[in-house]
């Protein structure tokens, strides 16, 4: 599994840290980076829980 970001469409508002601390992580200047691109399986319910807290639709899982 992997996460994409769309960067034109992210707004930094950091739902994703909050649903997903381990994997997103939103800096002072709000950009968001991602700290884990390709999590294992046993991830997929909170990353698709921070994938669809998303306001902006800038997130998505792929595999």
């Amino acid at each position: 599994m992997r996460i994409e970001v769309d960067r034109d469409t992210c707004e930094g508002l950091g739902m994703c840290e909050a649903m997903a601390h381990d994997f997103f992580e939103v800096d002072d200047d709000d950009v968001m980076h991602l700290l884990d691109e390709e999590p294992g399986e046993e991830h997929r319910k909170v990353l698709t829980a921070a994938v669809n807290s998303c306001p902006v639709l800038a997130l998505s899982l792929v595999g």
